[in-house]
């Protein structure tokens, strides 16, 4: 058996690294969906097609507010669809499977909308896609949470994150590639880039193991065994992990009835884990994001921002910067306060300001350049505060029996509150409309705010934690605040050994040591 240190080297974990690497194709393919689809509405190719003449906007061209509304949230409504079923899908098809339906649906769903210049069919296969890309966000991230060590779990969720913002701006590069071009091809070239990632996913998933949290949830305690194996390194103590998992399981079925729906609500415990889950993951919404990352290039475009497709591309490159300067510090520091409290604070201000600023000066070049210097530390801000800690903490709070229902619901959630962004934005920014354009700043500050208070207060902090130390807490019904520092006892799987502790100054505390045969430790 290899020494701990050598255990925890990241290079001895390289078969997980290749595991969640496969997996985190899912958001890149999702980021490039919403990357592409935000640049089309700009493009004089796809508005001749589905748009209308408006010689009257910067752009020349224009859709129709029904339509936007329609074109952009129809995915994120057919996300909320899927995600929110994806508990009672899980009872009976695996993580591995899921993602292969997705990437088949993705696919059917590309070929209705390239082969049709019907508004209705382009309708049916944005909610096709967006089935797709909530079975690709919610069983990726569920695959990441239940087969990564604690340690490098963050890494991983930054990894997550880090593919949905690069997807996000490979897709609006090939936008700003195509989007001078005077035809149809301007758009169906972006499009016909969607098949790449399902293609090579469909292979790859073929040489990864299940997730072993699922086999054993399942009753195949065998395979997530081997499962678990092939994830973690050479000499890892495979059978004592296995083990706790399973006691961690079994103990919460003896505590509730089994796993459904209503028993996210029933316990008091579970009912509090599932509205930390949604909550968390639908602080995305919340802070404003989905406005901009949908329609930035149409945004920038109808506030006479020059080449708003080039300005697209800075943004999203800035976002990623953001991210992988936070994977410098995802295991270092705390995600409540520290990440995600700050994170809040700046996108509400900037926004804020960005209102303020158009308010008084609309359409002026000076007006424009602030406009892209806000967008861009916002997008920074996001993308490294907020994004990846979201749905860090979505996937970590829920129980282990029923994590598929509970983040199931939270990934329907936040996808619910993502489509209503996207269906009334239009409204509020379109010239036919209110014509607010960045005055939409307005609504997003006080709810940055709202979202503040609520992680200060009601949030944990789980960095570190497996997630059978996470179990142990809820079961304590410890107050947020007391999670960061309690000291975990692990959990029964034999016979519970009292032992002794020295802390740094000398002091002596209790620590309950576990031995997974019922032996004590010595």
């Amino acid at each position: 058996m290899g020494s701990p240190a050598e255990d925890e080297s990241w290079r001895t974990h390289w078969k997980c690294f290749v595991a969640c690497g496969i997996i985190v194709l899912s958001p890149f393919q999702y980021g490039v969906d919403f990357g592409l689809i935000g640049g089309l509405q700009a493009m004089r190719g796809f508005l001749q097609i589905f748009g209308h003449e408006a010689p009257n906007t910067p752009l020349g061209w224009n859709l129709d507010t029904t339509r936007q509304q329609l074109i952009s949230s129809l995915m994120t409504l057919g996300a909320f669809i899927s995600s929110g079923t994806a508990g009672l899908t899980a009872t009976y098809v695996s993580r591995k499977q899921c993602l292969w339906i997705a990437c088949l649906g993705c696919c059917v769903a590309n070929i209705m909308m390239m082969a049709t210049e019907n508004i209705g069919a382009l309708y049916a296969g944005r909610f096709i896609i967006g089935l797709a890309n909530g079975y690709f966000m919610t069983f990726s991230q569920l695959y990441i949470q239940e087969s990564s060590p604690a340690r490098y779990r963050g890494w991983f969720i930054t990894a997550f994150q880090f593919f949905t913002s690069f997807g996000t701006l490979i897709g609006t590069i090939i936008d700003w590639a195509t989007a001078s071009r005077p035809d149809k091809s301007a758009y169906l070239i972006p499009l016909g880039m969607i098949y790449i990632v399902p293609a090579i996913m469909t292979v790859a998933l073929f040489f990864i193991p299940e997730s072993p949290r699922w086999f054993i949830l399942t009753g195949r305690y065998e395979e997530g065994v081997k499962s678990l194996r092939w994830l973690r390194p050479a000499g890892a103590d495979v059978d004592s992990e296995a083990a706790e998992i399973k006691a961690a399981i079994d103990r919460e079925t003896e505590m509730g009835s089994g796993a459904s729906v209503l028993d996210m609500f029933v316990n008091p415990i579970d009912r509090r884990r599932t509205l930390l889950a949604v909550c968390a993951v639908t602080l995305q919404a919340a802070s404003g994001s989905m406005f901009i990352i949908a329609y930035k290039a149409y945004f920038l475009g109808m506030s006479k921002v020059a080449n708003p497709f080039g300005m697209s591309n800075i943004l999203s490159a800035m976002g990623i910067l953001a991210i992988i300067f936070n994977s410098l510090i995802v295991v270092r520091y705390g995600r409540r306060r520290v990440i995600l409290m700050t994170g809040l604070v700046l996108c509400g201000v900037f926004q804020l300001i960005m209102a303020v600023v158009y308010d008084k000066q609309p359409g002026t070049t000076s007006t424009g350049q602030v406009l892209v210097a806000f967008t861009c530390v916002y997008m920074m801000s996001y993308n490294g505060m907020i994004a990846t800690y979201a749905w860090l903490a979505g996937g970590e709070l829920p129980s282990q029996r029923l994590r598929s229902y509970t983040f199931g619901l939270a990934a329907a959630v936040g996808f619910l509150f993502a489509w209503l962004t996207t269906f009334t934005a239009p409204y509020f920014i379109n010239p036919e409309s209110l014509n607010w354009g960045p005055r939409y700043g307005y609504i997003w500050f006080p709810s940055c705010v709202v979202a503040t208070l609520w992680v200060y207060f009601f949030l944990p902090e789980t960095k570190g934690r497996t997630l059978e130390e996470i179990d142990e807490m809820f079961e304590k019904r410890l107050p947020a605040r007391r999670f960061r520092k309690h000291v975990c006892v692990g959990h029964v799987v034999g016979v519970k050994v009292e032992d002794k502790e020295k802390e740094k100054d000398g002091s002596v505390r209790e620590v309950e040591k576990v031995s997974v045969d019922g032996e004590k430790d010595v």
